[in-house]
Protein backbone atom coordinates (compact mmCIF):
# COMPACT_ATOMS: atom_id res chain seq x y z
CA UNK A 1 0.00 0.00 0.00
CA UNK A 2 2.60 2.83 1.02
CA UNK A 3 4.10 1.64 -2.90
CA UNK A 4 1.04 2.56 -4.39
CA UNK A 5 1.00 6.08 -2.48
CA UNK A 6 4.34 7.14 -3.41
CA UNK A 7 3.56 6.11 -7.18
CA UNK A 8 0.92 8.23 -6.77
CA UNK A 9 2.42 10.60 -5.30
CA UNK A 10 4.84 11.10 -8.08
CA UNK A 11 1.76 11.22 -10.83
CA UNK A 12 0.38 14.41 -8.75
CA UNK A 13 4.28 16.10 -8.57
CA UNK A 14 4.61 15.27 -12.52
CA UNK A 15 0.97 17.16 -13.05
CA UNK A 16 1.87 20.06 -11.43
CA UNK A 17 5.03 20.42 -13.09
CA UNK A 18 3.57 20.52 -16.17
CA UNK A 19 0.38 22.94 -15.22
CA UNK A 20 3.81 25.22 -13.86
CA UNK A 21 5.38 25.46 -17.66
CA UNK A 22 2.36 25.85 -19.28
CA UNK A 23 1.69 29.08 -16.73
CA UNK A 24 4.81 30.24 -17.06
CA UNK A 25 5.01 30.25 -21.15
CA UNK A 26 1.24 32.10 -20.91
CA UNK A 27 3.15 34.84 -18.89
CA UNK A 28 5.72 35.46 -21.03
CA UNK A 29 3.67 35.30 -24.12
CA UNK A 30 1.13 37.81 -22.77
CA UNK A 31 4.09 40.31 -21.55
CA UNK A 32 5.79 40.06 -24.86
CA UNK A 33 2.93 41.39 -26.75
CA UNK A 34 1.55 43.87 -24.68
CA UNK A 35 4.71 45.19 -23.93
CA UNK A 36 4.84 45.38 -20.27
CA UNK A 37 8.35 44.34 -19.91
CA UNK A 38 9.63 47.81 -20.45
CA UNK A 39 9.07 49.28 -17.30
CA UNK A 40 9.86 52.95 -18.67
CA UNK A 41 6.58 51.81 -21.61
CA UNK A 42 8.09 52.49 -24.59
CA UNK A 43 7.15 49.30 -26.08
CA UNK A 44 3.79 49.77 -25.40
CA UNK A 45 3.81 53.51 -26.71
CA UNK A 46 5.48 51.99 -29.91
CA UNK A 47 2.32 49.67 -30.34
CA UNK A 48 -0.03 51.74 -30.25
CA UNK A 49 1.88 54.11 -32.74
CA UNK A 50 2.12 51.02 -34.77
CA UNK A 51 -0.82 49.48 -34.62
CA UNK A 52 -3.97 50.72 -32.88
CA UNK A 53 -5.64 54.41 -33.58
CA UNK A 54 -3.34 56.57 -31.30
CA UNK A 55 -5.98 57.77 -28.35
CA UNK A 56 -5.01 61.57 -27.60
CA UNK A 57 -4.09 60.85 -24.11
CA UNK A 58 -1.86 58.17 -25.21
CA UNK A 59 -0.20 59.94 -27.52
CA UNK A 60 0.23 62.95 -25.13
CA UNK A 61 1.75 60.43 -22.55
CA UNK A 62 4.71 59.94 -25.57
CA UNK A 63 5.48 63.66 -26.46
CA UNK A 64 7.98 65.71 -25.30
CA UNK A 65 8.50 66.91 -22.20
CA UNK A 66 8.62 70.61 -24.01
CA UNK A 67 5.19 70.40 -25.30
CA UNK A 68 3.43 69.95 -22.06
CA UNK A 69 3.37 74.03 -22.40
CA UNK A 70 2.00 73.96 -25.86
CA UNK A 71 2.98 75.49 -29.33
CA UNK A 72 2.33 74.90 -32.80
CA UNK A 73 2.44 71.44 -34.49
CA UNK A 74 5.36 70.08 -36.49
CA UNK A 75 3.09 70.15 -39.64
CA UNK A 76 2.40 74.06 -39.04
CA UNK A 77 5.90 74.76 -38.64
CA UNK A 78 6.60 73.33 -42.20
CA UNK A 79 3.50 75.32 -43.83
CA UNK A 80 4.90 78.56 -42.36
CA UNK A 81 8.40 76.88 -43.88
CA UNK A 82 7.36 77.08 -47.46
CA UNK A 83 5.72 80.55 -47.40
CA UNK A 84 7.43 82.94 -49.84
CA UNK A 85 7.77 86.25 -49.53
CA UNK A 86 6.63 88.23 -52.48
CA UNK A 87 6.89 91.80 -52.81
CA UNK A 88 4.26 93.97 -51.59
CA UNK A 89 3.22 91.77 -48.93
CA UNK A 90 2.61 92.25 -45.38
CA UNK A 91 5.59 92.47 -43.01
CA UNK A 92 3.70 89.84 -41.36
CA UNK A 93 0.74 87.16 -40.81
CA UNK A 94 -1.39 85.83 -38.00
CA UNK A 95 -1.75 82.50 -37.52
CA UNK A 96 -4.77 79.96 -35.95
CA UNK A 97 -6.69 83.04 -36.63
CA UNK A 98 -4.31 85.31 -34.30
CA UNK A 99 -4.80 83.04 -30.87
CA UNK A 100 -1.60 81.50 -29.27
CA UNK A 101 -1.54 77.68 -28.92
CA UNK A 102 0.29 77.86 -25.34
CA UNK A 103 -1.42 76.50 -22.53
CA UNK A 104 -1.67 79.37 -20.33
CA UNK A 105 -2.22 77.11 -17.16
CA UNK A 106 1.24 75.60 -17.68
CA UNK A 107 2.91 78.68 -15.97
CA UNK A 108 4.94 77.43 -12.79
CA UNK A 109 8.03 78.92 -12.61
CA UNK A 110 10.07 82.32 -13.81
CA UNK A 111 12.30 81.05 -16.01
CA UNK A 112 13.14 80.95 -19.72
CA UNK A 113 13.94 77.47 -21.85
CA UNK A 114 16.88 77.54 -24.38
CA UNK A 115 16.50 74.80 -26.96
CA UNK A 116 19.70 73.69 -28.24
CA UNK A 117 21.12 74.39 -31.49
CA UNK A 118 20.66 72.05 -34.01
CA UNK A 119 23.16 70.17 -36.24
CA UNK A 120 24.07 73.57 -38.01
CA UNK A 121 24.40 75.27 -35.18
CA UNK A 122 20.71 76.57 -35.57
CA UNK A 123 18.67 78.12 -33.72
CA UNK A 124 15.73 75.73 -35.14
CA UNK A 125 13.82 75.14 -32.48
CA UNK A 126 11.52 77.05 -29.89
CA UNK A 127 12.76 78.70 -26.74
CA UNK A 128 9.80 79.43 -23.92
CA UNK A 129 10.11 81.89 -21.61
CA UNK A 130 7.57 81.91 -18.61
CA UNK A 131 7.77 85.98 -17.40
CA UNK A 132 6.79 88.08 -14.75
CA UNK A 133 7.06 91.98 -14.09
CA UNK A 134 10.92 91.73 -12.46
CA UNK A 135 11.64 90.33 -16.10
CA UNK A 136 11.50 93.70 -17.98
CA UNK A 137 15.36 94.55 -18.37
CA UNK A 138 16.80 98.11 -18.05
CA UNK A 139 17.64 99.52 -21.68
CA UNK A 140 20.77 101.10 -20.14
CA UNK A 141 22.76 98.05 -19.32
CA UNK A 142 22.78 96.57 -22.31
CA UNK A 143 26.54 95.80 -23.42
CA UNK A 144 27.65 95.03 -27.08
CA UNK A 145 26.66 91.66 -28.68
CA UNK A 146 29.58 89.78 -30.74
CA UNK A 147 28.10 86.17 -31.15
CA UNK A 148 27.55 85.65 -34.92
CA UNK A 149 24.53 83.12 -35.77
CA UNK A 150 23.86 81.17 -38.60
CA UNK A 151 24.41 83.71 -41.52
CA UNK A 152 25.62 86.36 -39.94
CA UNK A 153 27.49 88.84 -42.87
CA UNK A 154 28.62 92.59 -41.83
CA UNK A 155 25.44 94.64 -41.89
CA UNK A 156 25.58 97.56 -43.60
CA UNK A 157 25.66 98.34 -47.08
CA UNK A 158 25.98 102.10 -48.50
CA UNK A 159 25.07 103.36 -44.84
CA UNK A 160 21.51 101.08 -44.52
CA UNK A 161 21.60 98.49 -42.06
CA UNK A 162 20.60 94.76 -42.96
CA UNK A 163 21.53 92.03 -40.24
CA UNK A 164 20.68 91.76 -36.70
CA UNK A 165 21.40 89.40 -33.95
CA UNK A 166 17.88 89.02 -33.61
CA UNK A 167 17.07 88.03 -29.99
CA UNK A 168 13.81 84.86 -29.65
CA UNK A 169 13.40 85.53 -26.24
CA UNK A 170 14.04 89.89 -26.36
CA UNK A 171 16.00 91.34 -23.93
CA UNK A 172 13.60 93.83 -22.87
CA UNK A 173 11.93 90.92 -21.57
CA UNK A 174 14.65 88.89 -19.98
CA UNK A 175 16.26 90.99 -17.06
CA UNK A 176 17.29 88.04 -14.37
CA UNK A 177 17.31 85.15 -16.72
CA UNK A 178 20.98 83.95 -17.37
CA UNK A 179 22.14 81.32 -19.81
CA UNK A 180 20.76 78.35 -18.05
CA UNK A 181 16.73 79.87 -18.28
CA UNK A 182 17.02 80.03 -14.75
CA UNK A 183 16.10 83.20 -12.72
CA UNK A 184 18.76 84.51 -11.09
CA UNK A 185 18.68 88.33 -8.86
CA UNK A 186 22.12 89.28 -9.12
CA UNK A 187 21.84 89.34 -12.66
CA UNK A 188 20.62 92.87 -13.35
CA UNK A 189 20.81 92.76 -17.11
CA UNK A 190 18.56 90.96 -20.15
CA UNK A 191 19.75 88.11 -21.89
CA UNK A 192 22.61 89.51 -24.71
CA UNK A 193 25.57 87.01 -26.08
CA UNK A 194 23.61 83.66 -25.49
CA UNK A 195 24.07 81.51 -28.96
CA UNK A 196 20.54 79.48 -28.04
CA UNK A 197 18.65 82.74 -28.15
CA UNK A 198 20.07 84.54 -31.27
CA UNK A 199 19.85 84.28 -35.18
CA UNK A 200 20.31 86.38 -38.02
CA UNK A 201 17.29 88.70 -38.78
CA UNK A 202 16.70 91.59 -41.03
CA UNK A 203 16.97 94.93 -39.72
CA UNK A 204 13.47 95.78 -40.67
CA UNK A 205 11.98 92.41 -39.42
CA UNK A 206 13.82 93.07 -35.84
CA UNK A 207 13.33 96.51 -35.22
CA UNK A 208 10.21 97.84 -36.79
CA UNK A 209 7.81 94.24 -36.77
CA UNK A 210 9.13 92.15 -34.00
CA UNK A 211 9.27 95.59 -31.69
CA UNK A 212 5.26 95.56 -31.92
CA UNK A 213 5.20 92.72 -30.07
CA UNK A 214 7.75 92.80 -27.83
CA UNK A 215 5.94 95.57 -26.43
CA UNK A 216 2.75 94.33 -25.83
CA UNK A 217 4.66 91.29 -23.59
CA UNK A 218 6.50 94.64 -21.67
CA UNK A 219 3.23 95.97 -21.40
CA UNK A 220 1.74 92.73 -20.05
CA UNK A 221 4.19 92.35 -17.46
CA UNK A 222 4.31 95.78 -16.12
CA UNK A 223 0.49 95.21 -15.34
CA UNK A 224 1.96 92.49 -13.52
CA UNK A 225 0.41 89.87 -15.75
CA UNK A 226 2.36 86.63 -15.70
CA UNK A 227 2.78 85.66 -19.61
CA UNK A 228 4.08 82.72 -21.45
CA UNK A 229 6.09 83.74 -24.75
CA UNK A 230 7.40 81.97 -27.48
CA UNK A 231 9.63 82.18 -30.25
CA UNK A 232 10.77 79.70 -33.63
CA UNK A 233 12.88 80.77 -35.84
CA UNK A 234 11.61 78.95 -39.36
CA UNK A 235 14.35 77.49 -41.62
CA UNK A 236 13.34 75.70 -44.84
CA UNK A 237 15.43 72.10 -45.40
CA UNK A 238 19.18 73.44 -44.71
CA UNK A 239 18.95 76.95 -45.15
CA UNK A 240 21.57 78.79 -42.59
CA UNK A 241 18.94 81.90 -42.52
CA UNK A 242 15.14 81.85 -41.27
CA UNK A 243 12.69 82.39 -43.74
CA UNK A 244 10.65 84.48 -40.79
CA UNK A 245 9.86 83.80 -37.38
CA UNK A 246 6.63 82.68 -35.20
CA UNK A 247 6.09 84.41 -31.80
CA UNK A 248 2.84 84.21 -29.96
CA UNK A 249 2.21 84.85 -25.89
CA UNK A 250 -0.49 84.18 -23.64
CA UNK A 251 -1.09 85.69 -20.09
CA UNK A 252 -2.31 83.91 -17.77
CA UNK A 253 -5.66 85.92 -17.18
CA UNK A 254 -6.03 85.60 -20.85
CA UNK A 255 -5.98 89.27 -21.69
CA UNK A 256 -3.35 88.89 -23.50
CA UNK A 257 -3.14 86.25 -26.73
CA UNK A 258 -1.46 86.62 -30.21
CA UNK A 259 0.08 84.30 -32.01
CA UNK A 260 1.90 85.65 -35.64
CA UNK A 261 4.57 85.00 -38.27
CA UNK A 262 7.18 87.58 -39.64
CA UNK A 263 8.84 87.37 -43.15
CA UNK A 264 12.39 87.63 -42.25
CA UNK A 265 12.59 90.74 -45.08
CA UNK A 266 14.51 93.78 -45.63
CA UNK A 267 13.01 96.81 -48.10
CA UNK A 268 15.25 97.33 -50.98
CA UNK A 269 17.37 93.78 -50.72
CA UNK A 270 16.47 90.41 -50.85
CA UNK A 271 18.38 87.73 -49.46
CA UNK A 272 19.85 84.15 -50.30
CA UNK A 273 18.48 82.44 -47.42
CA UNK A 274 20.86 79.13 -48.03
CA UNK A 275 24.47 81.51 -46.94
CA UNK A 276 22.26 84.72 -45.79
CA UNK A 277 23.92 86.99 -47.91
CA UNK A 278 22.22 90.36 -49.67
CA UNK A 279 21.83 92.31 -52.98
CA UNK A 280 20.58 95.37 -53.16
CA UNK A 281 16.89 94.91 -54.95
CA UNK A 282 14.78 97.82 -54.86
CA UNK A 283 11.59 95.79 -56.22
CA UNK A 284 11.46 93.89 -52.42
CA UNK A 285 9.02 96.35 -50.92
CA UNK A 286 7.02 95.42 -47.47
CA UNK A 287 3.13 97.47 -47.26
CA UNK A 288 2.74 98.30 -43.95
CA UNK A 289 -0.96 98.67 -44.15
CA UNK A 290 -3.68 95.64 -41.89
CA UNK A 291 -2.14 92.37 -41.78
CA UNK A 292 -4.14 89.20 -43.50
CA UNK A 293 -4.90 86.14 -41.60
CA UNK A 294 -2.67 82.58 -43.02
CA UNK A 295 -5.06 80.29 -41.28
Amino acid sequence: MARKRRRRSRKTSGGDFWAIVIIILFLLWFVSTKGGSDPSGHQAIERIGRNEPAKKNKIDQAKPAAKVYGGLSQEDYAKLAKLDFKSGDEAYITVNNDKSTLIKNAWRVNRVIYANLDSLNRTSHSNTAFLEKRNVANDSLRVQQYVQPTAWHYNRRNGTQIYNRGHLIAYSVSAGIDQAGNFNPRNLSGDQNNPKNLFTQSAYSNQRVQTIFESKVRKALRENKRVIYQATPIFRGEELMARGINLQAVSTDGTLDFNVYLFNVQPGFSFNYQNGRAKVNHEIQVKNENQKAYY
